[in-house]
């Protein structure tokens, strides 16, 4: 137990290695975009697909690699899909047209499907004592925030030395990395009652979630309207609603609707959707600001991003500190109401703002605000699950991430064209340009300064000013978009995020055995004189309460004052009694003395027990939390 506890940061270090590979690979790509096209011969909507199925392969089958990885155990996955993610990026650095990139991109987002949901899965099951868990959930969340920036800073770096093709190959080194120090630290865990394999839900949740995914990112380009983005979406909601209809009606379902039902659940990955909604939204106007206004080069753009990865670095770690004091609704709703307060910056700033004033506070907000979101709300997410469950849970919050960031460019992206295209028209026209041309320019910034560079020479400059002057409309009003979904996020938290695990106290003396939830740690609870100790989950049995995971409160006996009880019934079956260890008892004639708390360690009754005295306790026995977590050695 010692060795593997000594070895579980090395342990998190492979994971997030991992992490930020795939997430790494999601951005890196975009700076070589103009590269790729002139040396393939890519047409617009080409390059598009190149970043698109990336993301389409990746959300369609995230859920289904987090049920792979339960079934089939999550290294073993997490390892395969390493391989084949580095088998595929060699594919694309060798592509000879956009057709065979294309296909080698969506290859490494299926591969990716199978590595980022195992190593939240990993992490769940390596950290088993709460508080360490949540502060590894923080700097995990605080890689994959990193790793959102890293990617452009170190495809510019590349692309200034190398060709195209050394954004693909970079992956393999950092692969034989991981695969190495996975092989030698990472421990093998899967679902031990995993059932048969749905491959109907399988088909059912890969279907859904890509149909969906599709829908939103081709919806600018059809029309949000059109017959093609309706029937898109209403068919994703009758695809996912079959999907939800199906494991209710399964005894192993891959993921366990009711889930949903539980606030905690369900309010953090809403929060987690809308705060990606925001944060890839903005990156989107803001990498263009910096390349075709202020006219930054990729990795002097990529450099200028870099406060992303820096603050949200900085604050995961900080926001589980601050949540394990306050809760989780209070952390979760402040982060984004910050981040709702930076886009507003955002979409106050001029265009010829200091970098170092406004633009750099808007992004310091906005990635503190993230970080102060993402990570108690993964720790909410993967804390309502049992940890035979790790790898569905870890599936869903990578989904909401993927789709959410999905649905943010498409709409964000959707409000720019919409108030750049019909201000460029209007500045264009004014100055004498046929509507026609002035409809060209409005298809994109690119298009627009190109056409301004075709007017009369006393006019180049106006026209081109005229253009960035649309692009900054379409870039205040897609903030104040993020803002207001940021905002109103914010309130959904604090409506129905619960504040911390939801608990309830122990029963009276001479009450019936009912189940409790809440942690495996123990607490007084001092009910009517009594000790009551709270579990996970799971049925209590008449007297003595035999749990698989954590503690629980069993049925007193004899008008006793005190509470029996059973810590996991897989390594320990027995009641808790005064001295060191346990004993089994058989129909409850052993019963803990209300002044005497035997302490399991925070995470399950197989870690040590600790003896907690009445000194301990602050000498009253009642209504005094147990304070110590310490295990016995």
């Amino acid at each position: 137990m010692e060795s593997r506890d000594g070895r579980r940061w090395w342990i998190l270090a492979v994971l997030c290695l991992s992490v930020l590979l795939v997430v790494v690979d999601n951005t890196i790509v975009n700076v070589a975009l103009p590269t790729i096209s002139r040396r393939l011969s890519a047409s617009t909507e080409a390059l598009q697909w190149v970043v698109d199925a990336y993301a389409l392969a990746f959300a369609g089958l995230l859920l289904v690699g987090g049920n792979l990885g339960d079934r089939l155990g999550r290294r073993r996955v997490l390892q395969a899909g390493l391989v084949l993610f580095a088998v595929f990026s060699v594919v694309a650095a060798l592509s000879r047209n956009g057709a065979e990139l294309i296909a080698a991109r969506a290859a490494m987002g299926a591969s990716a499907a199978l590595v980022y949901p195992a190593t939240l899965a990993i992490l769940n099951n390596v950290f088993t004592v709460a508080s360490e868990r949540a502060t590894a959930i923080g700097i995990w969340a605080g890689v994959s925030g990193l790793a959102v920036a890293i990617g452009p800073v170190s495809g510019g770096l590349l692309l200034r030395h190398f060709s195209w093709s050394s954004v693909f190959y970079v992956s393999v080194p950092v692969v034989l990395v991981a695969l190495a120090a996975g092989r030698a630290l990472l421990p093998e865990s899967r679902d031990p009652n995993a059932g048969r394999f749905d491959p109907l839900g399988a088909v059912l949740s890969a279907a859904g979630v890509a149909l969906l995914t599709w829908s939103i990112i081709e919806a600018p380009r059809h029309g949000w309207g059109s017959a093609t983005t309706v029937g898109g979406l209403a068919g994703a909601v009758v695809i996912l609603a079959s999907f939800a209809w199906w494991q209710v009606r399964r005894p192993d379902p891959m993921l366990d609707i009711r889930l949903f039902r539980n606030p905690r659940f369900s309010a953090a990955a809403g929060s987690i959707a809308l705060a990606f909604f925001g944060l890839f939204g903005f990156i989107f106007l803001i990498t263009q600001y910096f390349q075709l206004v202020r006219g930054y080069d990729p990795l002097r753009a990529g450099v200028a991003t870099l406060p992303f990865a820096i603050v949200t670095g900085a604050f995961s770690p900080l926001a589980i500190a601050i949540m394990k004091r306050t809760g989780t609704k209070v952390v979760v709703a402040f982060g984004l109401a910050v981040m709702s307060a930076g886009f507003i910056v955002a979409a106050t700033t001029p265009q010829d703002a200091s970098y170092w004033g406004k633009i750099i506070l808007a992004m310091a907000l906005m990635s503190a605000g993230l970080a102060l979101t993402t990570s108690p709300a993964t720790e909410a997410i993967m804390g309502a699950l049992p940890p035979a469950k790790a790898g569905a849970g870890s599936a869903v919050n990578d989904t909401t991430r993927e789709v959410g960031g999905t649905l943010g460019v498409a709409i964000i992206g959707s409000v720019l064209n919409s108030a750049y295209g019909s201000h460029v028209l209007t500045g264009l026209t004014g100055m004498g340009a046929p509507a026609a041309v002035a409809r060209t320019a409005g298809q994109s910034v690119v298009a627009g300064l190109a056409t301004a560079a075709h007017f009369p020479h006393a006019l180049q400059a106006a026209a081109a000013e005229s253009v960035r002057q649309a692009f900054m409309t379409g870039l205040h009003q897609g903030s104040f978009a993020a803002a207001g979904a940021t905002a109103a996020a914010a309130i959904v938290a604090l409506a129905f995020l619960p504040h911390r695990a939801r608990t309830e106290r122990a029963p009276a003396a001479g009450a019936e055995a009912r189940v409790l939830r809440g942690s495996a740690a123990l607490r007084v609870a001092a009910e009517r004189g009594g000790i009551g100790l709270l579990p996970r989950q799971h049925d209590l049995g008449g007297g003595i309460a035999a749990e698989p995971e954590g503690v629980a409160v069993g049925e007193s006996h004899g008008g006793a004052r005190q509470h029996p009880v059973a810590v996991d019934e897989r390594a320990v079956r027995g009641v808790l009694v005064p001295d060191r260890g346990v004993a089994r008892v058989v129909d409850g004639d052993r019963r803990v003395p209300p002044r005497d708390v035997l302490e399991p360690g925070e995470g399950r009754g197989d870690q040590g027990l600790r003896r907690v005295t009445a000194e301990q306790q602050g000498g009253s026995g009642r209504d005094v939390d147990v304070a110590r977590r310490e295990r016995e050695p």
